[in-house]
């Protein structure tokens, strides 16, 4: 269930608050080679199916930063910010991927919006996000990503 609010100041209540988490999202074969052709990333861990198969995780996965690339349509279903003229990403203090995805498998973003600052002309958030995978001990992504919106 996404949270609403309507400009700055609201945003500014929020800091600290745990956002909950976005549905389950499939992360297919077909994706994964889409990003592949985007990138001209074709490594075959990632695109050869029955090379992956056997490979050291049994299947072909997606790219780190496919994963990571799918942090913002997530975070989209989490928070929606109105009331503001521009929204851009800043850039992120750190990345992991502690477990990789396996095509196929469906994963989901939990985040916690732990600061909002002040910066000229709007503000600037700070949000722990874990790109979960179903039924995973650990999560795909650990990161946290910085966003800034300006009134």
């Amino acid at each position: 269930m996404s949270i609403t609010v309507n400009g700055l100041d609201e945003l500014k209540k929020l800091a600290g608050s745990d956002l909950g988490t976005s549905e389950w999202i499939e992360v297919t074969q077909e994706r994964i080679d889409t990003f592949a052709d985007a990138t001209g990333d074709h490594q075959w861990i990632h695109t050869d199916p029955q090379r992956a198969a056997q490979g050291p995780f049994g299947a072909p996965i997606a790219h780190g930063y496919l994963t990571l690339s799918l942090f913002i349509p997530l975070f989209t279903e989490l928070l929606d910010v109105r009331g503001v003229t521009t929204k851009v990403n800043y850039g992120l203090n750190k990345v992991r991927f502690p477990a990789p995805v396996k095509a196929g498998s469906r994963i989901r973003l939990a985040a916690r919006l732990s600061s909002v600052e002040e910066v000229p002309g709007g503000v600037q958030i700070t949000v722990d996000g874990a790109i979960e995978v179903e039924d995973g001990t650990k999560p795909a992504a650990v990161l946290q990503s910085l966003s800034r919106f300006y009134a």
